[in-house]
């Protein structure tokens, strides 16, 4: 394991069990059946990230209530009801290494298990009495929308700008990161100050874990990914390393790389070639470069905060975002 990720897992060990124990009582449905969708996404491996950053963000701002755990299911509910939803939209087929919801339960029941778990989120969102928390969940939910109907206008799209798609990851991703990190600032109930610093972290570090997400795609590893290898290209989505590569390359390159892309079809020899032309038109590199900028970002979000363990963890979450391989 990697010595970083131990680190941050030794010092929130208990936090995890505690969401895990929350994310398993809070969700409340009424049907075995949604148990069965919901749990296939929500208990499949997640990081938790998302509910742990709420939770850390609450605690460095001194949180000292009992309900850190339970208000943290909101994002992590909100962020499986998005993956239900993506799985379908882009017809994917595995996802953490299974097989995609819909393609057991069907599209029907899956998209109406995708909405409760919306609904669930905003239910628990009201429970903070906080109406900037729920306005913070409800502008997410359009964000995130706003984001998968932006890509999905560009599917497969070779002339996406590299404008566009900040904004389709901005949309996404980092308005959850920060969202989340917010939430944690308004129910300890600290000055806009901090708050606003929490906001930069999550914005920052969102915007960090995509890019890097995207870089992840470009691997052979299918257990690594825990998707289907060229997954994104496959779905028709131009990510930053082939959009920087295509502009960078000459003609006669970037006309070989547009025909692998248009095949969806492609095979793990053009897969090759093709991660072979985004490295060595610097496409890998300036995503990581730009990647390391934004984890630069998070962390001097970070300044206006004393010492603490718990800023210490959100640190090293930020310079692991950098070196993840999961």
């Amino acid at each position: 394991m990697n010595d970083l990720k131990h680190k941050i897992l030794m010092q929130v060990e208990n936090d995890l069990e505690e969401i895990e124990v929350a994310l398993q009582q809070n969700l409340n449905p009424y049907l075995d059946l949604v148990s069965q969708i919901a749990g296939h996404i929500l208990f499949s491996g997640g990081k938790r990230l998302r509910p742990l950053l709420m939770v850390l963000s609450a605690r460095i701002c001194g949180y000292k209530g009992d309900y850190d755990k339970v208000f943290s299911t909101i994002f992590e509910y909100l962020h499986a009801a998005t993956l239900l939803h993506d799985d379908l939209v882009d017809e994917a087929t595995l996802r953490r290494g299974k097989p995609v919801a819909n393609s057991i339960w069907g599209n029907a029941a899956t998209v109406l298990v995708g909405d409760f778990l919306l609904a669930r989120s905003l239910a628990i969102a009201a429970e903070t009495k906080q109406p900037d928390v729920i306005k913070v969940v409800s502008g997410i939910t359009e964000n995130m929308s706003q984001g998968e109907i932006h890509q999905l206008m560009r599917k497969g799209s070779l002339d996406l700008t590299e404008a566009e798609y900040m904004e389709i990851i901005k949309r996404k991703t980092a308005v959850l990161f920060q969202g989340t990190c917010r939430s944690g600032a308004l129910i300890a109930d600290v000055s806009l100050t901090k708050e606003t610093a929490l906001s930069d972290y999550g914005f920052n570090l969102g915007i960090a874990f995509q890019m890097v997400d995207d870089l992840l795609d470009y691997t052979l590893d299918t257990a690594t990914l825990g998707k289907e290898v060229g997954a994104d290209l496959k779905e028709g989505k131009m990510t930053l390393p082939v959009i920087y590569s295509l502009k960078s390359a000459d003609e006669k390159n970037r006309t070989r790389m547009e025909n692998i892309i248009k095949n969806k079809n492609f095979s793990v020899n053009d897969f090759e070639t093709l991660i072979k032309m985004i490295d060595k038109y610097g496409g890998q590199l300036y995503t990581q470069n730009l990647a390391t900028e934004y984890v630069k970002n998070a962390k001097e979000a970070l300044a206006v905060f004393q010492n603490s363990k718990t800023k210490e963890v959100l640190l090293m979450i930020a310079d692991y975002t950098l070196s993840r391989n999961f």
